[in-house]
C-alpha cells in the first residue's frame, strides 16, 4: 500500500506539472516574447525551485491538505482514503490537461478530500471547516487577481506615458503568390500563379509591439524583456511553493518516509509532467483567454506572483490557476481583447473539476476498501 500511495502521489503531481507548469510563463510565450520550448524550460527550473523552498517555507499548506479537520482523523491516517484522494485528483487534472483546460489542482484535491471522505464516513466531514478555510479563498482569489492584474496594467501604462515611453509596431513586407484568371481565346479561364507584394501593418499575427526608446540609460525593450522573464520566474516559483507541500501531505501518514523526500518526490514529478505535457494548456493559456503585448504580461505576472506568494506564507489554499487566469482576464477586459468564450468554458470547466474530482475519489475509494 505504501509503495502505492507513492504511485498514485506521483501520478497527482505529474498530473499537476502538465497541467500547472506553463501558467507561469504563458505571458511569455503569448507576447512572443520567448519560444514555447526556452518558456517551458525557464518554468521548470523555477517551479522546481519554488518546491525545494516549500520544504522550509510552507508547513501551513502541508497540514491543511492532509484532510485534518475536514474529515476525521482515523481516516486521515488511512492509506486507502489518501490513495483514493491522489487517485480521483490525479485522473481529473490529466483529463482537463487532455482537452486543454487550465483547472486547480487545490480545486480537485479539495473536491477529492470530500468525495472520498463522504464515502467514508457520510456526514462526518466537516462543511463549515470546507466553506470557511477551502471554498473562500477559491472563490476571492480571482476576483482580486482581476482587480489587481487591471490595476497594475493601469498604473504602469500611466507611468509608461508619463516618461514618453512609446510603442512602435512593425510594417512587415513580403512575397507571396497570388491567383489569377487568365482569359484564353476559346473563351474559357485558365488560372495562373503569380508573385505578388503582401503588406501587414500592426497585424497581430504579423507585427509585434515593441518599446521604444530608452529610460535611464536602459533600453526600454530590453528591460522589459528582462522583467518579463523575472516576473514568469516569480510566479512559476511561486506555483511550486503553493502547489507543492498540498500534493505532498498525502504522504504525511507514512511514517518510515522522510517528508522531505516526499516533497522532493514530489517536485521531480511535477517537472516531469511540465516537460512532457503541457502543450494543449500552455495554447489555451498564451493565445485564446487574451491577445497580450510585453507589458500586459508583465502584469498579469507580477499579480499573480504578488497574490499566490503571499497566500503560501499564510497557508491560503489559492489556486495559481484561478489567480493567473483571473490576472490575465482582468487587462484583457481593461484592453477590450478578452475572449469571453473562451473564458467561460474556463469557468464550466472549473465548476465541474469538484464535483468530477469528488465521484473519482469516492468510487477509489469504494473499490479499495472492497
Amino acid at each position: 500500500m505504501t509503495i502505492l500511495l507513492l504511485i498514485a502521489v506521483a501520478f497527482l503531481a505529474y498530473s499537476n506539472g502538465a497541467n500547472d507548469n506553463f501558467k507561469g510563463v504563458a505571458s511569455l510565450f503569448g507576447s512572443r516574447t520567448a519560444t514555447y520550448r526556452t518558456a517551458i524550460s525557464w518554468a521548470t527550473v523555477t517551479t522546481f525551485a519554488g518546491s525545494v523552498c516549500s520544504i522550509f517555507l510552507a508547513h501551513a499548506l502541508l497540514k491543511k491538505f492532509s484532510g485534518k479537520g475536514l474529515v476525521p482523523d482515523s481516516l486521515v491516517a488511512s492509506d486507502h482514503f489518501l490513495m483514493a484522494v491522489a487517485v480521483g485528483a490525479g485522473l481529473t487534472v490529466i483529463l482537463a490537461t487532455r482537452f486543454g483546460f487550465p483547472i486547480s489542482t487545490t480545486h480537485a484535491l479539495t473536491g477529492a478530500i470530500v468525495g472520498g471522505g463522504l464515502t467514508a464516513v457520510g456526514g462526518q466531514v466537516a462543511f463549515s471547516v470546507l466553506g470557511k478555510h477551502f471554498v473562500l479563498p477559491l472563490l476571492l482569489s480571482p476576483l482580486l487577481a482581476v482587480l489587481l492584474g487591471a490595476s497594475i496594467y493601469v498604473a504602469f501604462r500611466f507611468v509608461r506615458l508619463r516618461f514618453g515611453i512609446t510603442k512602435e509596431t512593425c510594417v512587415c513586407i513580403g512575397s507571396g503568390q497570388q491567383v489569377v484568371p487568365m482569359p484564353q481565346p476559346t473563351s474559357v479561364f485558365a488560372i495562373q500563379r503569380v508573385d505578388a507584394v503582401s503588406v501587414a501593418v500592426d497585424t497581430e499575427a504579423h507585427c509585434s509591439q515593441r518599446y521604444a526608446g530608452s529610460f535611464l540609460g536602459f533600453n526600454c525593450q530590453r528591460g522589459m524583456d528582462a522583467a518579463h522573464f523575472l516576473s514568469a520566474g516569480i510566479v512559476s516559483f511561486a506555483r511550486g511553493l503553493n502547489d507543492t507541500p498540498k500534493i505532498a501531505a498525502l504522504l504525511l501518514v507514512v511514517q518510515a518516509f522522510d517528508i522531505r523526500l516526499g516533497l522532493l518526490l514530489v517536485a521531480i514529478a511535477i517537472a516531469v509532467g511540465g516537460v512532457l505535457n503541457a502543450r494543449r494548456v500552455a495554447e489555451t493559456m498564451s493565445h485564446k483567454i487574451t491577445a497580450m503585448n510585453h507589458g500586459q504580461g508583465f502584469s498579469a505576472n507580477l499579480a499573480t506572483g504578488i497574490l499566490v506568494i503571499i497566500a503560501s506564507i499564510f497557508g491560503l489554499p489559492v489556486s495559481t490557476t484561478h489567480v493567473s487566469v483571473g490576472a490575465l482576464f482582468g487587462i484583457g477586459a481593461t484592453s477590450r481583447q478578452a475572449d469571453y468564450r473562451v473564458v467561460s468554458g474556463i469557468l464550466l470547466s472549473w465548476l465541474l473539476t469538484l464535483p468530477c474530482a469528488a465521484a473519482l475519489s469516492a468510487v477509489a475509494y469504494w473499490t479499495l476498501t472492497r
